[in-house]
């Protein structure tokens, strides 16, 4: 079995201290194969967030993947926005804006930018994916060896949640969700809005999931501070929603997520009914 622990959305400068702080301690204590965090590791952009940052995601224990976030651009600094929206991101947090990849024991992750520094419309905050690093991204996670758990990790989610208190908005990302499950990607796990979920990606086999994750900031929106917890074997996918409840964390919510069956390998091969037990049955 595999484990990850996905954080999102820590907005250090808004952070919650305490989950922030208790979520080190869970980390540690989990011993997870993967610390994945999907973007918004700042508020504003400012360097002493960015600081604070890196300082906690240094303090994670290893390794972890880092994607980018629309709240990780510099907010004040017009120019840096325009023309180099991720240097800060890149050169204190350590981890590349675009074609971030990670490959592990039985999981591989890549990492793709759906924040902007700017676009062509008024709510910068939204969404926009660019569908040659899609496909990039869904050629190299369709190479994995059979049986890894296949991640793809953005910071808007591709596919809305219905009731979800705000939207992404991805420009082109129905299409860079269809390519992805095409390609068998397991999990696309996004950040954004601020409430965990996960369902299932209606396009291809049916076994592609969208999993989004909670906040670890004071930016609630209806949903208590909180992380995922992911475990796999070669059958299903478990998501929990950990949240912060009375001053500790608990296991809040569950999803149990069938995995693709691939018939050609034994390790993926759907066990097959005892014929022989099926026929003494039958004759007794």
């Amino acid at each position: 079995m595999g484990r990850l622990l996905q954080f999102s959305d820590v907005h250090f400068g808004v952070e919650h201290a305490d989950t922030c702080a208790a979520a080190l301690d869970y980390a540690h204590a989990t011993a997870p194969d993967l610390v994945l965090v999907t973007g918004d590791v700042t508020q504003k952009g400012l360097p002493p967030e960015f600081a604070a940052a890196a300082r906690w995601i240094a303090a994670l224990p290893g390794p972890v993947f880092v994607t980018v976030g629309n709240h990780d651009v510099p907010y004040y600094d017009i120019l840096a926005r325009l023309f180099w929206p991720w240097r800060a991101f890149e050169t204190i947090i350590g981890h590349p804006a675009h074609d971030h990849e990670h490959r592990g024991d039985g999981l591989m992750v890549r990492g793709v930018t759906t924040a902007r520094g700017w676009q062509a419309r008024l709510n910068w905050s939204k969404g926009a994916i660019d569908l040659d690093q899609t496909r990039r991204a869904a050629a190299a996670l369709a190479a994995a060896p059979t049986g890894h758990l296949r991640i793809l990790a953005c910071h808007h989610p591709l596919i809305e949640m219905a009731g979800a208190p705000m939207t992404g908005e991805v420009r082109r990302g129905d299409r860079a969700a269809r390519i992805f499950a095409e390609a068998g990607v397991d999990l696309i796990m996004t950040g954004h809005v601020h409430v965990p979920f996960a369902l299932p990606i209606q396009r291809g086999d049916g076994c592609s999931y969208a999993v989004g994750c909670g906040t670890l900031s004071r930016r609630e929106r209806g949903a208590p501070p909180g992380f995922n917890r992911v475990e796999w074997d070669a059958h299903a996918i478990v998501v929990t929603a950990v949240a912060w409840i009375d001053g500790r964390f608990v296991d809040h919510e569950r999803w149990r997520l069938p995995r693709r069956q691939d018939t050609r390998h034994v390790e993926t091969r759907p066990a097959l009914p005892d014929v022989d037990a099926a026929m003494t049955a039958a004759a007794v």
